[in-house]
């Protein structure tokens, strides 16, 4: 789903969000690329939801470990499977 996109859902729905759509919107939320309405809406659902607060934990700390990965700590095989993955991602875009 495209940004543009997943804000015009968001408006079109009820004031609430359900688990499903922060899922969706947890990095334009970190990225602060959602509207002020729209992180208000995302952070009342994380008031009441403890699943998606720990979402967003994991996902904060995957990209904080993920950050320090250095290329050196790859195995061969490791980078090899990123390539794949990264050219997989670009021939399908």
């Amino acid at each position: 789903m495209s940004f543009l996109s997943g804000l015009l859902r968001l408006r079109s729905r009820s004031p609430g969000l359900v688990c499903q759509e922060v899922v969706e919107l947890v990095t334009d939320y970190l990225e602060e690329a959602l509207s002020p309405a729209d992180r208000r809406r995302f952070e009342a659902h994380l008031a009441g939801c403890p699943h998606c607060t720990e979402y967003l934990a994991q996902i904060r700390e995957t990209i904080r470990l993920a950050g320090r990965v250095e290329p050196a700590d790859l195995t061969p095989e490791m980078r090899t499977d990123l390539t794949d993955l990264y050219r997989r991602w670009r021939a399908e875009g």
